[in-house]
């Protein structure tokens, strides 16, 4: 894949579909030409397999599969190989899964993309949800700040070999310094200043997160919930 740097803003926004299928499909048909990028999570791939990335590819989108796959490596490796087939650009894996699970997933998409002909996908470890606070990692029981967690299992995902990290904006300074320029740091919980945050607790503003240092900003539901998605992905872009 390219590196983020030569890609326009706009093309760096990811519109996350966690809804049904019907109106997956309709958002993205309304999105069409304007967005270049839509996210497939778990609730949306279980309900209709593969052939919802087939659908949205034919429209000519990219597609983030963000199934965060997390088990013994042999499984991962195959799942990420799966998941490679069924069309996805970008894939997630927890970073928690040991560093031997992520080589073998990015082995799973190497392996794909050498027997499809393709580029490989992007790869990236999952930090911390940004659902989670710091009361959350310590009833989990891990003992460091969010902070300090974030930026180890960054350093695992580095060595990895995976493409960069899911993190929140609010970490996402720190993680350019500790992954380089080229990594790719996705950022979820990236809301407009008049959005509400919903379960969504280490956020920031489209254009704060992109100036720490993003690469690709997760967008859900203050454009989709929107009255009107493309005037709201419009203005998100105008933001910036």
């Amino acid at each position: 894949m390219p590196k983020f740097t030569e890609i326009p803003e706009r093309d760096r926004i990811i519109v996350a579909l966690d809804c049904d299928k019907q109106e997956a499909l309709r958002l993205a048909d309304l999105l069409a030409g304007h967005a270049t990028w839509m996210k497939v999570g778990m609730t949306l791939y279980y309900q209709e397999g593969p052939s919802i990335v087939q659908e949205l590819k034919d429209r000519g989108f990219k597609v983030f599969l963000d199934l965060k796959f997390h088990d013994i490596p042999h499984q991962v490796r195959g799942a990420a190989k799966a998941a490679v087939k069924t069309g996805a650009d970008m894939l997630t894996m927890h970073s928690i899964g040991t560093i031997e699970m992520m080589r073998a997933g990015q082995e799973g998409v190497m392996e794909a993309a050498a027997e499809m002909g393709t580029d490989p996908a992007a790869t990236l470890g999952v930090t911390v949800l940004t659902s989670m606070g710091q009361g959350e990692l310590d009833e989990i029981g891990v003992a460091r700040y969010i902070e300090q967690q974030v930026l180890i299992m960054a350093a695992h995902v580095k060595v990895s070999g995976l493409s960069g990290v899911v993190a929140s904006p609010q970490e996402a300074s720190e993680l350019r310094k500790v992954l380089g320029p080229d990594a790719y740091i996705v950022t979820p919980g990236v809301r407009p200043a008049t959005a509400d945050v919903g379960d969504q607790k280490r956020v920031a503003t489209p254009k704060a997160a992109f100036e720490a240092g993003a690469s690709h900003l997760v967008i859900g539901r203050p454009i989709t919930q929107a009255a009107d998605p493309v005037a709201a992905f419009e203005d998100i872009v105008a933001s910036l």
